[in-house]
């Protein structure tokens, strides 16, 4: 058996939070838990929000409480070939299709549909579900549209994947109180003809993470609650691009006073902010339910 190989994989788009440094001391509990290692990755696929300092403020955060990576540590900007290898294999087979809709022709392509009182059917996230326009587009003419250098994205044909499995995906979940797995179903479905591919970058969050695991041979994944729903379309795209799938857990999230998740988005005091005063990893590990490692 592989040797269980963890990952915490945080995006350099802020500082790090006391979210991120639970997730991160939760993974490297359950690696020494279970004997294993725990990596990094660096996810900087979105290059407009990623910036060199916010690289080296994830350094100093984990270092600072006390986490050392084996190296070298992945970053996936510097793998795009991978991933276009992996989307022209999902091309080759007819699984994607190029959309060219804006976000704006989507959302009054929604609105003539609501106005018409048909149904909307929404994602996991509540997003409403794309319409499917592109996917009718004929071969010829998306051809041509891509060659006049329209810009697009890929989305996964959904029904077209559904029909391509031998068997529906599952997912292995595992407890990290006792190890104990469980096999549930996936419902990939639910995320309709979801981007895999991005107009900027030749990946996305989705099948870029799906490549790395598979490379970096992580068995253990163990992300937020937030990414839960998503690991159905994780699992249908391992079973397409005929790759291992982790066992996952996905942990609860620290929250702020008023009851939402911390996020960058939101200002969250930053890990560098409670360092500057005075705050202690010690204190950190500490306020997280953690004993001291070191």
């Amino acid at each position: 058996m592989n040797r269980p190989t963890l990952r915490f994989a945080p995006s350099p788009n802020g500082r790090l939070h006391l979210g991120h440094a639970y997730s991160a001391l939760l993974n490297a509990r359950i690696a020494r838990t279970l004997g294993g290692r725990l990596l990094l990755r660096i996810e900087d696929i979105d290059l407009g929000r990623v910036r060199p300092e916010f690289v080296a403020g994830i350094l100093a955060d984990l270092d600072w409480l006390g986490l050392r990576f084996p190296e070298p540590i992945r970053r996936q900007s510097e793998h795009f070939p991978d991933y276009a290898a992996a989307r022209d294999r999902l091309a080759a087979r007819d699984l994607i299709y190029p959309c060219f809709c804006s976000r704006g022709q989507i959302a009054a392509e929604i609105a003539t549909r609501e106005a018409r009182g048909a149904p909307i059917p929404r994602d996991p996230d509540g997003t409403p579900l794309y319409p499917g326009t592109c996917r009718l587009r004929s071969a010829d003419e998306a051809r041509a549209r891509r060659e006049r250098g329209e810009p697009h994205t890929w989305r996964l044909d959904m029904p077209a994947a559904l029909r391509a499995l031998s068997e529906p995906p599952t997912i292995r979940r595992f407890s990290p109180d006792d190890g104990a797995m469980e096999t549930v179903a996936a419902n990939p479905g639910r995320w309709g003809d979801a981007v895999i591919v991005r107009r900027d970058v030749p990946t996305s969050y989705h099948l870029s993470v799906v490549c790395d695991d598979a490379v970096q041979g992580i068995t253990h994944v163990v992300r937020g609650q937030d990414l839960e729903a998503a690991t159905d379309l994780h699992a249908l795209l391992q079973c397409l691009l005929g790759l291992p799938a982790p066992a996952y857990h996905h942990h609860a999230l620290i929250r702020a006073a008023d009851g939402e998740k911390l996020a960058k988005s939101r200002g969250s005091e930053s890990l560098a902010d409670l360092r500057a005063r005075g705050v202690t990893a010690e204190d950190v590990w500490a306020g997280l339910g953690f004993a001291i490692l070191r």
